[in-house]
């Protein structure tokens, strides 16, 4: 995750436009006075769900909480970079140009190691055992060598010995996650385990999960899994095994199904069920989901049938909102899991997906089934469980629905529930925590990803310069896009422009320059849509605060309502104006109106383009 991303997580732009301006409620957003011209009613507004703000008035533009601090500040893009990260608490590195370098060195280092596990586990005497294990499971060799499957020698630093000759450093072998100090020096991290290389959406290994073999000899208390740790290119909980084999299987068939361990995955694919992934573990992350959303919207948990896949599954309720849809639950037979199901019975697997149950279903009924609900303590307990769940629903239709629900369930009236639910939604704060302590989650904005885009067509293709002039920076709400942007406006070489921009803005525009893009042919056209849909952004910005605004006025008016300033509007024409409507109030209200009709017609006059589920940067 970026240093901007990890301030943009820690910081709520709400709480930081408040030290400046005084915010008021006003719908799902704030609105105050802009602080940056004079004006009698209010057109500045704040999302605290899109960590965006904007100014609809005399400003006509708007940003994030970096351009915000920029322009009340007046600073520039890196001193806003560290006033913003200093009040977050997060330490900003200095960076180096041959970080890269240092990030492919580490992965090429998971590479060889892949390479000689996979030699140990085919090839050698000592991972006879091991083979055998796999191969009673039903893994052949075609798939020991699909999925790079290995073996770890018992030897204390066989791995170090066998990269050392090949040029790598014990620093590097540690950095890599391959290896790490012991008694007698630097050992191998991994031995005596069947190797399962981790991969990243490229298909490049950046580490591995290591399983335990029943052996004689072996040291006892060892885990049965053991995971390389956190390194510069491995974050467990922004990974999905085999999500670079899966991607286009869940495109195409535009599902994804998450199992929980590397053999589940495995045993799909083998079997043709190649739309499946594994979390590696019980937690899944909202960094997992938001990779998925990049390919499906539609996704479905088949976690094994233990404590630990049930914990699993329920923590993925908040996740739903990401998403846009139902996550649905598979559930499997008691005490087995996906690998074994699919093994004994793969044409038992399809109805098993088109039976899969929503999510908050599946929750409900597990704990109904846990308790028992003619006790009311035990229905206190059902309400405890179930309701922090439907403060996390974001669409009020599908939690009043789950509300209705829990009312029956609990045998308690709703306007009770109710007020319990929101005693529990100022509890949880605008702002959910996105991880477990020490796990900083990247947010991708609605919106951002078309910046994005829109960024990398004109970075890779220079005929698209005219077209690149022409944007608008206030078209990029996101600041580390609109500093690219000006910068690539600015600048005519790709150098001088790496020179222009500031450090900690080298790796997004690495990123950018080597994003997957349509051929030259259909680049323009992909500026276009893309163009085409922040100007559909920023009109429905405008309509929404128009009507927020024009909501106000018929709250705050007392008994002259909206209908009723707008036919004074008209009967102002000719002179006629009742004497309790000024004519500001007229005037002002009129200009809102003929904004919004004109808004309406703009946007029913563009063609439609839904971009909302655009594939994310790779």
């Amino acid at each position: 995750m970026s240093v901007t991303d990890e301030v943009k997580q820690r910081l709520d732009i709400v709480d930081v436009v408040g030290q400046y301006v005084q915010l008021q409620k006003a719908g799902r957003n704030f609105r105050a006075l802009c602080p940056f011209h004079s004006e009698r009613a209010p057109s500045f507004f704040v999302s605290p769900e899109r960590q965006s703000w904007h100014c609809f008035g005399a400003c006509g533009t708007g940003g994030d909480i970096f351009s915000f601090v920029m322009k009340k500040e007046n600073l520039e893009f890196a001193e806003a970079l560290r006033l913003l990260a200093e009040r977050a608490g997060v330490t900003l590195a200095e960076r180096r140009p041959e970080e890269e370098a240092e990030r492919d060195r580490l992965r090429q280092a998971n590479e060889a190691a892949a390479q000689f596990y996979h030699r140990a586990l085919v090839s050698t005497k000592a991972g006879q055992k091991a083979r055998q294990y796999l191969e009673e499971r039903g893994q052949d060799l075609k798939t020991m060598q699909d999925f790079q499957l290995g073996y770890s020698p018992s030897g204390w630093d066989s791995l170090c010995q066998h990269l050392r000759e090949r040029g790598y450093s014990d620093e590097e072998l540690v950095a890599a996650g391959l290896a790490v100090e012991g008694e007698r020096g630097l050992r191998d991290l991994f031995h005596q385990r069947i190797m399962f290389p981790i991969t990243d959406m490229r298909g490049r290994v950046v580490g591995f999960g290591g399983r335990s073999l029943p052996i004689e000899g072996q040291e006892e208390g060892q885990p049965k899994y053991l995971n390389t740790s956190q390194t510069a290119v491995f974050d467990k909980g922004g990974l999905l095994y085999a999500l670079d084999k899966a991607r286009e299987h869940i495109r195409r068939e535009g599902l994804a199904v998450i199992v929980e361990g590397y053999t589940d995955a495995i045993a799909a694919h083998q079997h043709g069920f190649a739309n499946v992934v594994a979390s590696m573990g019980t937690a899944l992350s909202e960094r997992q989901v938001r990779l998925l959303k990049r390919f499906s919207r539609d996704v479905v948990l088949a976690l094994d049938a233990d404590t630990a896949g049930q914990e699993a599954t329920l923590r993925a309720v908040e996740y739903q909102d990401i998403l846009g849809r139902d996550i649905r639950v598979i559930i499997l037979p008691e005490g087995r899991d996906p690998d074994q199901v699919i093994r004994s019975d793969p044409e038992a697997w399809p109805p098993l997906l088109e039976n899969a149950q929503p999510l908050l279903d599946y929750k409900f009924e597990a704990v109904s089934s846990a308790l028992d609900l003619s006790q009311p303590r035990q229905r206190s307990q059902a309400v405890e469980e179930l309701l922090p769940l439907l403060a996390a629903i974001g669409d009020k239709i599908v939690q009043a629905h789950y509300l209705q629900r829990l009312a029956r369930l609990a045998q308690v009236r709703e306007p009770v529930l109710h007020q319990m639910l929101l005693r529990q939604g100022r509890k949880q704060g605008r702002r959910r925590e996105a991880a477990a302590e020490g796990e900083a989650v990247a947010t991708a904005p609605s919106g951002s990803k078309q910046e994005e885009f829109c960024l990398a067509l004109l970075l890779r293709y220079p005929e698209l310069r005219e077209n690149g002039l022409a944007l608008s920076p206030d078209l990029f709400w996101y600041s580390e896009n609109r500093e690219l942007l000006q910068a690539w406006q600015r600048c005519s070489q790709p150098e001088e422009m790496r020179q222009a921009i500031a450090e900690s803005l080298e790796e997004h525009l690495q990123r950018l320059s080597k994003a997957s893009l349509p051929p030259p042919q259909e680049a323009k056209a992909k500026l276009e849509e893309y163009v085409d849909y922040l100007n559909k952004r920023e009109l429905k910005a405008v309509a929404q605060a128009n009507i927020a605004a024009l909501a106000d006025r018929e709250a705050e008016g007392g008994p002259i309502s909206v209908e009723e300033l707008a036919a004074a509007a008209q009967a102002s024409r000719s002179g006629s104006l009742p004497e309790e409507i000024g004519p500001e109030e007229v005037s002002e209200t009129a200009a809102l109106l003929r904004q919004s009709t004109e808004i309406g017609i703009r946007l029913h006059q563009s063609s439609k383009i839904e971009m909302g589920d655009e594939e994310g940067l790779t």
